[in-house]
Parts: C-alpha cells; structure tokens; sequence
C-alpha cells in the first residue's frame, strides 16, 4: 500500500530543507526525499560570506546541517532514497523510489543543478580548497591573489568581472578566439585592465597539494601547453539542472530547467518547483530559501484546497 503524505519535497538542499521547514511548521504532512551524496551545490563551498546573519561566514556544509536539524526540530520525515518517477494517482501524485511509492497531493521539485565540469585532473580533489563554480560565493575569499575563470559566456565575463573587485589578476582562457557574451560585457572585459586572455586554449589540469597553485593549459590549435601560476580556478561553462527523469512530467525550458511562474507552480497542477532547478535569474542559497517558503505556501494552500 502506498505511504500517503500531503507533500513529498524531493531535494535537500537549502530550498527543499527550507520548504520542509514551512510545511512541517504549518502541520502538514511531509516527507522529503535526499540522495545519498548532496546534490546541492552549496555544501561544496567552503565559505558562504553572502547569506544574511553570518556576518564571518559560514561553511556551506555546516549550513545545510543546521538547516536539516531545524526541518528535523519541526518533525519533517525524511528518507535517503533517490525519487525514480512520478505519475498521477487519482487525484494525488505517486512518486517511485527504490523501495517503494508514496503518493501526495502535491509535490515540490527541490532539484537543483550540478555546475558543468571540466572533467580534468585535479578538478575533483580541490573543489572548495580553490576550484569553484561560483564567483559570488567565493571570490572574497581570493584577495589580492591572481586566478582563473575559464568560459567565454555571459555568465563566466559577469562573474569574471566580479572577481575583478578583489583579485589582483584575472586570467580568462577561453576555447575560441573570440568571446561569445553580449558585446557590453565583452566590452568591459576586454577594457579591464585587471583581466588578461589566454585564447584558443582549454585547462587540460589543475595542480596543487591541498589547495589549487597552477593550472596547466593547452592551446588547442598547436597542442602547446604552459603551466600558469593562480591561486584559484573558477570554472563558468554552465549548469546542469537534475531534471532530466522530468521530461514528458512538467515544461523545461529548452535547457532544461523547470519553468514555473511567481508561485512556482509548474505546468501540471499540484507540482512546484524550488531553487536551482528552476528557470530564473539569480541561484544562490539566499534564492533558493526564498523559493522553498513561496513553494511550501503554494503547495499548502493547493492541499487544503483540494481537500
């Protein structure tokens, strides 16, 4: 017999934990899903200096624990177990995990999105001791210190740009030999004097002993290869949303994130979207917060009024 809750949250990152909060808060019963390894993208930063009422910090895993214990203080159920598929059930919606289904009238997608890796030596061990996917969480962290933002998209000349407020030098190396961001950001990249250009080229590794000190790049039209010295890499070729098993369930954008509107309902009624999964501008903690509470309200007051 199907497990029968009023929603089922599948993510546990900062935007499901935050929508489990607001749901086991208001009496409703919940279950959230978690993989087994954190998808969330927060818990790989070593220092979150931008969310609010963390005036030094906070390490992003330590912030996912307290908000797990906070979820855990309202009474939210939680299970480790990966959501396979969904498919409506009379007037509910069944979600298939490996053990088993558990129907809900609603369902919040708390997904969120994997950064597009290099898959380079090097890459995986230093994450969060100098490799990052996010210049807004980490770029503080590197002041004064020379560094690398690999990309040539609107997204990696914009958070290029940022780096610029604190680091000495910003070194873009970039596939092509010319960019493809809008011109105003190529403009102002390229007039940067703090930002220098390594085209043609690709990091084929990233090397240091317990934290990032060099990155080998390799010009990909003569093969030749130099070592340049940084003190970090920020990689910015893009995201991956989890939301590949959704196709056919709700609309993705054409790259494939959830679209959903200013209540996070999604295209089929009884699911919401929350955080990085999400079609939307800004994906930070602070956001994803935000889009949890929206996405537990909605989904409360669909619950009670389809009762």
């Amino acid at each position: 017999m199907n497990e029968k809750y009023d929603v089922v949250v599948i993510g546990g990152g900062p935007a499901g934990l935050t929508a489990g909060i607001y749901l086991s808060r208001a009496g409703m019963k919940s279950l959230l899903f978690e993989t087994v390894s954190p998808v969330s993208q927060a818990v790989l930063t070593d220092k979150i200096e931008n969310y609010p009422g963390f005036p030094e910090g906070i390490n992003g895993f330590e912030l996912v624990e307290n908000f797990k214990k906070q979820a855990a203080n309202f009474g939210l159920a939680t299970k480790t177990e990966e959501a396979k598929s969904i498919e409506q059930s009379g007037g509910n919606w069944s979600v298939t995990t490996e053990s088993g289904k558990y129907e809900a009238a609603a369902i919040i997608m708390a997904l969120g999105a994997k950064p597009r890796r290099l898959d380079v030596p090097g890459e995986e061990s230093l994450t969060g001791k100098g490799v990052s996917y996010c210049a807004t969480c980490d770029g503080a962290l590197f002041k004064n210190a020379d560094v690398i933002s690999v990309g040539g998209g609107d997204s990696a000349l914009e958070e290029a740009l940022f780096l610029t407020n604190f680091c000495r030098t910003v070194t873009v190396v970039h596939r092509r030999d010319a960019l493809r961001a809008a011109k105003i950001l190529q403009d102002r990249a390229l007039s940067n004097p703090k930002i220098k250009f390594i085209w043609d080229s690709v990091v084929a590794e990233i090397l240091g002993d317990g934290k990032v000190e060099s990155a080998r790049i390799k010009n990909v039209k003569t093969n030749k290869e130099n070592v340049v010295p940084c003190a970090a890499v920020f990689i910015f070729v893009g995201n991956i949303p989890n939301t590949g098993w959704l196709k056919g369930v709700v609309d993705l954008s054409p790259d494939g994130y959830i679209v959903a509107d200013d209540d996070l309902n999604t295209s089929r009624q009884g699911i919401f979207a929350a955080g990085d999964c999400r079609k939307k501008l800004l994906r930070q903690v602070v956001t994803a917060c935000a889009d949890g509470a929206t996405a537990a309200v909605s989904a409360r007051l669909y619950v009670e009024k389809t009762r």
